[in-house]
């Protein structure tokens, strides 16, 4: 009876530790993520990205560290010449630099443009975040994302003034500031055809 008794609660601990355990452990292998090798036209961005000296981004915790230390700050869902869409799987955090430009480069956009605006579509993210992305686009990134340093995000070019419809206009319009900025030597960009979108990596200048 005695033997009976000790392993109903045996057992009843190892449930609830499998389980614990279960819920903390990470929905992706880090070893696994950084043998990933990026492209050549991809590495300026991840080179850019740690020279900011912040650290792979793997969850919330982290992210609320970078906060706190005045490291990363918000982003407004609404700025001269931009607007930042719904994030699902990013947050709207930058590092200071790429959050300076991005709004430059909406008041230059804006200017040219006589008030028009270009959307965000994406901005920092952890890697549990890309995780939760890969479940829904297969597209995304299987190793390290610049998304995942604070200085990256990307910029939809079939949405402009909040409409969701290619305007070659527009498209122009917004690919001449990325050039100006890139010439400048103050960002990397690259246009993602199958998320509609130019993803731009801020330098350290």
């Amino acid at each position: 009876m005695r033997k009976f008794l000790y392993i109903i609660p045996l057992a009843f601990h190892q449930l609830v530790y499998g389980q614990a355990s279960k819920k903390t452990l990470p929905c992706y292998d880090l070893t696994e993520v950084l043998k990933v090798t990026p492209t050549a036209l991809y590495k300026p961005h991840l080179d850019a990205s740690k020279s900011f000296n912040v650290n792979i981004l793997k969850n919330t915790s982290q992210v609320q560290k970078y906060i706190n230390k005045g490291k990363f700050h918000s982003v407004k869902k609404t700025g001269k010449g931009y607007k930042v869409q719904k994030l699902d799987y990013s947050r709207p955090y930058l590092v200071s630099k790429a959050k300076a430009t991005l709004e430059k480069m909406g008041a230059r956009f804006s200017k040219e443009t006589k008030g028009h605006t270009f959307t965000v579509s994406s901005i920092t993210r952890t890697l549990e975040d890309q995780c939760r992305l890969r479940k829904v686009n297969t597209n995304a990134s299987l190793g390290i994302s610049s998304h995942n340093y604070g200085n990256s995000f990307d910029i939809s070019y079939v949405r402009f003034n909040n409409k969701l419809r290619p305007d070659p206009k527009m498209e122009v319009a917004l690919e001449k500031v990325l050039k100006y900025y890139a010439n400048a030597g103050r960002i990397f960009y690259i246009k993602e055809r199958q998320q509609s979108c130019f993803h731009v990596t801020v330098r350290n200048y």
